[in-house]
Parts: C-alpha cells; structure tokens; sequence
C-alpha cells in the first residue's frame, strides 16, 4: 500500500510539475561549468534538487486532462524561468561592467575562450563571470534559491502559478539592477581614465612631438588594472547588495 501512495498518479504529477519549475531556473542560474557538462550530469543535478523539495511537492488530482496537464506544464516552465532570469541578472552586473571597463581601458581588443559559452570574449568579461560565479556559492546564494523553490512550491503549489501582469513588471524592473549594479562597478574606473586622457591632452598640448598614441594605451591599462584591483575587495558587497534585490524580485513574481 504504501509502494501504490508513492507511485500514484498525483505523486508523479507533483514531480512533473516541480522538475519543470527546477529545470526552468536552472537554465539561468550560474553554476560554473554547467554548460560543459554532459547531459546526464545535469540532468542528476535537476534530478537530486526535485528530488530534495520532495516534501513540498504539490498533490494535484490523480485524473488530469492532458490539456490541463500542459497548461500547468507551461506555467512552471515560466515561474522557473522567470525566477532563473532575475537571479542571473545579479550576475550578469558584473559582465555589464566589465565589458564597460574593457572599453574605456583598451582590453576590449584582447580576446580569450569563454569557457562557459565556448565563445570569444574579452579578458575582463571572463575574469567578471568567474568571479561572480564563484561568489555566488561562497556567499551561499545557492540556498538562497533553494529556498525560494521551497517557499514557492508551498506558497503557490504547482499548477495553480498564473503570470500575472505585476509579475511581468517586477522582472522587468529587475532587469534595473544589472544596469545600476555594472555603473557603479565601472564609473571609478571611468572617471580615473577621464582625467587620465585629460592629462595626456594637456600633455600633448605642452609637448606637440610626444607620441600619445603610444603611451595613451599603457597607461589606462595599467590605471585600469590598479583601480579594478581594488574595486576587487568591493565584489561581495556589491554581489550582496545585487543579489538581494534580485531575489526579491524573483519572491515577487509568486507572491503578486
């Protein structure tokens, strides 16, 4: 009897409609190397993290009509992603601001391999991306999110999630952070090189036989590399402050 509760119909559409939640944020969370690994790994990942919201797994009616069954699907496959996509954006801050910063500093022409994306990009945006990413698991923003999966699936059980038009604007909104978040990691580093390519105007104003083509791009590299290396000790502050907002957004896409 107890073999026949566990394997009923309503237990398994409860794991249907939780790994399609999971599998929906798990698109955009940042786990480094996720993109890299073979299928089967992650789908033992998606597979152990249902499997341990097992206690908040929603009890629908054992019979379901199929289209019902794929309206519900459609539903969690969007809180998922919608959850994911705020969460990322907390992340995707420091590549806005790197990228930035590769710009004003000249490293924007030094190209290396993303290993997450297998894609040419810059130095500084790789150097952001993992950075953040590592940040995010020392700062235990991963329980975080298991957390919101727990509090949503009790808060809105599976199946009954409707994309609401408040909703829709919160994530909106939360795209904000990823803007605010990566011009306030580079406008330092803007302004230092501002005053940096004033001073060498004036200089080649006193002196008209200076090359400054030559020492223009030395310079902010090096004044970019110094400043970024103490804007360094600020990236779990900033992570943290991000990070917060983003999960408040991603709490207020269930809870409207």
């Amino acid at each position: 009897m107890g073999a026949e509760n566990m394997l009923s119909a309503s237990t398994l559409f409860g794991f249907l409609l939780t790994l399609m939640r999971v599998s929906g944020v798990f698109v955009f969370v940042p786990i480094p190397g996720l993109k890299n690994v073979v299928d089967p790994a992650r789908l033992l990942l998606i597979l152990g993290v249902t499997i341990s919201l097992f206690s908040v797994w929603p009890h629908p009616e054992d019979r379901v009509s199929p289209g019902v069954l794929a309206s519900w699907i459609v539903s969690e496959a969007t809180l998922g992603l919608g959850m994911g996509l705020a969460v990322s954006f907390a992340i995707e801050s420091f590549l806005v601001g790197a990228q930035v910063i590769s710009l004003q500093a000249g490293y924007s022409f030094a190209s290396t391999l993303d290993p997450s994306t297998q894609a040419d990009s810059t130095v500084l945006v790789v150097f952001a991306q993992t950075a953040a990413a590592l940040l995010f698991f020392a700062m235990g923003l991963d329980r975080e999110v298991l957390r919101i999966f727990a509090h949503s699936l009790e808060a809105v059980p599976a199946g009954t999630f409707l994309l609401s038009r408040g909703a829709s604007q919160t994530l909106i909104s939360a795209g904000s952070i990823m803007f605010s978040t990566g011009l306030r990691l580079a406008l330092p580093i803007i302004a230092v090189l501002i005053m940096a390519d004033l001073s060498l105007a004036l200089l080649g104003r006193v002196n008209s036989q200076l090359h400054l083509l030559a020492i223009a791009f030395p310079v902010k590299m090096v004044l970019g590399l110094l400043i970024l290396g103490w804007l360094c000790t600020l990236l779990p502050a900033l992570l943290r402050g991000s990070s917060g907002m983003a999960l408040t957004a991603a709490r207020a896409l269930w809870s409207h």
